[in-house]
């Protein structure tokens, strides 16, 4: 199944989208948008051209497991993402996936605006690739 993950952002939102194996998760773009429906509708319409049976979105929770203001907005844009897509929108932990982003750039040494241009999707990609091990797990 050809699944899309998402981290969603004020300014930016990172996708990434696996194979239709689920075996490898890459990081597809970053949609810099402001707006809240203009970002779902281009996310939406990048599901659509990429062929996403199912998309996954980033839910941060706080670090003692609550729901912060930053969770519930997720929340409302997977829900109006399932209302513009009809697919299923699946919430999954991101704690420390940006964090986990950035320590991979170190890695690769990628800095400046070319940091900031990819890293939301390095987070997507790494959301996704969590949700591919649970589900490879529930096999």
């Amino acid at each position: 199944m050809k699944i899309m993950g998402v981290d969603f952002g004020d300014a930016r939102t990172g996708l990434a989208m696996c194979d239709k194996s689920e075996f490898l998760a890459s990081p597809l773009t970053v949609v810099q948008e402001r707006n809240f429906e203009r970002c779902a509708k281009a996310v939406a319409a990048a599901a659509q051209e990429n062929g996403a049976e199912l998309i996954v979105v980033g839910y941060p929770k706080n670090m003692n497991n609550t729901i912060g203001e930053r969770a519930e907005k997720c929340m409302k844009f997977a829900e109006l993402l399932h209302e513009l897509t009809g697919l299923e929108t699946v919430m999954w932990d991101e704690r420390c996936t940006t964090v986990s982003a950035h320590e991979y750039l170190n890695v690769t040494n990628t800095r400046g605006k070319k940091r900031k241009a990819v890293v939301d999707a390095v987070a997507a990609t790494i959301i996704l690739e969590s949700y591919l091990g649970f589900r490879k797990n529930q096999k």
